[in-house]
């Protein structure tokens, strides 16, 4: 006997069921303008491959993506809804849904750094002694090579304060080109892991104090740090005064920290005070304190990483 067409109805709640997810909406809009495999809409959106696996099904089985094998990668597109009314009225209105919604950014600029990630990896592939240097530093120096030689543009005649130096991380790598760190936390169990990565490092002073009140003279320094720190804060304005303070003639401040994101999770189970910063606080804030050329940039997405992205801002003491 042969089976019968589904009715409209049926056709429109199975098209309603495929979109009944948060994330099954994020990941069609992707899908929309790119094809992508598991793997990169994992990166792309932050989730588990496994629970994007089982979206992924869900939209192919309601109509809403298409499926295609290049070896042994399986790739996604979004089947075209124009000829399809049902389609075409429930995709307007949820793209609408998102036009406002940052986390929707967010999974655009990591799409984006994905797809370029990609071109390098299709060119390097024609250099085949490129591509395997690039494999065999990246696994023996991980990322970091990028920008270990960073701290040797600095004079080596320079003071530095690593304000929230945490565990000394980035008083390590910057210590043997300079001629003096001056590390700052107001956790003592912060310090005591500084203390012991540092001990060979006798350039490098410790000091227990809060950033607000930092017990080093002014115009000490020609460069202070405040990396992943100011969403710590309750005011990081009167952080970036007290770290302008301690800055000489031409001395620089340097801030690393999350760009503004919604993830309010953050704030308990992380204690995070701020959700990230937006360009204008940071302009504000450091010009408040008598700095000027300030530049703040929004650094390249790392699709995966699994925080928001992070900005980079730069000031200079008159």
């Amino acid at each position: 006997m042969t089976k019968s067409a589904p009715s409209p109805a049926a056709m429109l709640l199975e098209r309603l069921g495929g979109l009944h997810d948060a994330l099954r909406i994020r990941l069609l809009v992707l899908l929309d303008t790119h094809e992508l495999s598991v793997g990169e809409l994992a990166a792309a959106v932050q989730a588990p491959q496994s629970t994007v696996s089982r979206h992924l099904k869900r939209l192919v089985e309601s109509g809403w993506i298409q499926r295609r094998s290049v070896g042994p990668q399986a790739l996604y597109r979004k089947v075209a809804a124009e000829r399809d009314p049902f389609a075409a009225a429930l995709w307007d209105a949820a793209c609408v849904t998102l036009d406002n919604d940052p986390t929707h950014a967010e999974d655009l600029r990591r799409v984006e750094a994905i797809l370029a990630a990609r071109h390098v990896d299709t060119r390097a592939f024609f250099g085949a002694l490129g591509s395997e240097w690039t494999d065999v530093r990246s696994r023996l120096f991980g990322q970091s090579i990028a920008i270990s030689w960073m701290p040797a543009l600095l004079h080596p005649k320079s003071m530095v304060a690593d304000l929230g130096c945490g565990t000394g991380l980035i008083a390590a790598t910057i210590a043997p080109w300079v001629a003096r760190v001056e590390a700052v936390d107001r956790e003592p169990a912060m310090l005591q892991a500084a203390r012991r990565r540092l001990e060979n490092a006798p350039n490098v002073r410790f000091h227990e104090a809060d950033l607000t009140a930092l017990p080093l003279n002014p115009g000490s320094i020609d460069l202070a740090i405040l990396s992943l720190v100011l969403h710590h804060l309750p005011d990081p304005a009167e952080a970036i005064r007290s770290a302008a303070a301690i800055l000489a003639t031409n001395g620089r401040i340097l801030i690393l920290d999350m760009a503004q994101h919604e993830r309010s999770e953050y704030r308990d189970t992380m204690g995070h005070l701020h959700l990230g910063f937006p360009e204008q606080d940071i302009v504000n804030w450091c010009e408040q304190a008598g700095l000027h050329r300030v530049h703040y940039t929004v650094l390249p997405p790392d699709p995966e990483a699994l925080g928001p992205e992070l900005f980079v801002a730069t000031a200079e003491q008159m």
